[in-house]
């Protein structure tokens, strides 16, 4: 019976099926369609449904204005096999996440399809860019805008768009919308249909300005998607760096932050920022071998918007560029520098020993003693070096290239 049952356990990640719609025939395309990274906020930790064989949870977007098809298809559900056995209830489960509205059949998704023409992006446009797509064998160009509530209809599109952070962001939430301190980045493709110029979707940022004592403030980005279907076409850095520019701009402005930014954000982050600060004086080769300076943090805030924590990194990553790692003493005086702002963490370890050494017992500090040792220690701060050095090699590979 048990082995029987384990036969309608689906994936979710597996059965949802995305799709961003530009043409009737890409209903049935595959190649149109990816899946979603996570979906254990909707279906739990397992990533499971039950109570179905061949699951398919279809969530069709049209790719501007994103309206939705939602269907629930299966081979055999478990109901009609076994008495007392209830299948999961899927349905539920979607609705609680998509906003009411959504079509339910193929012909009424068709005709909302036809209609997208009509479809303009929501508020201001900051900036233009193209990206060579070797595919099609020609520049594609992209746009992106700034918006808020006010924008008419823009309150109901993000309501769709923000569905997508459930299924690519591992800890997404949705925000409030009714404070008035959020800020909105949309990133649209421009493409041909029919003689008519179209708009797609392409991904998004929330930006929350907090209030600085007395007269600022520190906008801090709290999501950030670039949809599967664009991801690896440098977006993200377009976006990144469009976002700053328009904050650095802003008298009022201290510094940009980020809420809980994941490894591939701080990655996108530092190339950004690299990219922004090569050019000030303070960043010369001659004063980067003079090592990190308060001209580089003071520059670095008032013109670009840029804290301390970050300058120091960008500072670390153009240092390296500026390095013989070839040369001994080239080498050593960069590791040397590096690692001392790495050490801090082991170093309060030192001090909290020191304590200890003046407050414990002996066997209470023979236990402590065997927590904190100083060959793991040091075995650790040149890991977390070569570790950091990689990644800003892979920054400079990238700007090299840009």
């Amino acid at each position: 019976m048990e082995k029987k049952l384990a036969e309608y356990k689906c994936s979710t990640n597996e059965a949802i099926q995305l799709k961003l719609v530009r043409f009737p025939e890409d209903l049935e395309d595959d190649n149109t369609t990816f899946n979603p990274e996570y979906s254990h906020q909707v279906f739990g930790d397992d990533e499971v449904a039950f109570g179905y064989k061949g699951l398919k949870i279809l969530l069709y977007y049209i790719a501007g204005n994103l309206s939705t098809l939602f269907r629930i298809n299966y081979t055999s559900k478990v109901n009609e096999k076994f008495d007392c056995v209830e299948a999961d209830d899927v349905e539920s489960k979607i609705r609680e996440i998509i906003p009411p509205g959504f079509c339910t059949n193929t012909d009424d998704f068709v005709s909302l399809l036809e209609k997208e023409v009509n479809f303009k992006p929501f508020g201001m446009l900051l900036h233009t860019y193209s990206v060579h797509n070797e595919e099609a064998g020609e520049d594609i160009t992209y746009q992106i805008y700034k918006a808020d509530m006010t924008c008419p209809g823009f309150q109901e599109y993000h309501e769709r768009l923000q569905t997508f952070l459930m299924w690519f962001i591992e800890t997404a939430s949705f925000i409030d919308i009714d404070d008035e301190r959020w800020n909105y980045f949309l990133v649209f493709e421009k493409y041909n249909k029919d003689g008519a110029t179209l708009f797609a979707t392409v991904g998004y940022m929330t930006v929350y300005n907090y209030y600085v004592y007395p007269d600022k403030t520190r906008p801090r980005v709290s999501q950030m998607l670039i949809l599967p279907p664009f991801q690896g076409e440098g977006h993200g850095a377009q976006l990144l760096e469009t976002v700053h520019r328009y904050y650095m701009s802003s008298p009022t402005v201290l510094d940009i932050t980020a809420e809980d930014p994941s490894d591939s954000y701080v990655k996108l982050r530092d190339f950004v920022l690299v990219k922004l600060c090569q050019d000030l004086l303070c960043f010369s080769p001659e004063k980067l071998m003079q090592g990190f300076s308060q001209e580089m943090v003071m520059e670095a805030q008032q013109k670009l918007k840029i804290n301390k924590q970050h300058t120091r990194r960008v500072y670390e990553i153009l240092r390296l560029r500026a390095t013989d790692m070839g040369d001994a003493e080239q080498s050593r005086s960069y590791r040397l520098d590096v690692k001392r702002r790495l050490i801090g963490p082991y170093k309060k370890k030192q001090r909290e020993l020191a304590k200890m050494r003046r407050c414990l017992r002996p066997e209470e500090l023979t236990n402590q003693l065997n927590q904190i040792d100083l060959n793991m220690q040091h075995e650790q701060l040149e890991e977390s070096f070569q570790q950091l050095v990689s990644d800003y090699r892979r920054v400079l590979e990238r700007l090299a290239q840009a």
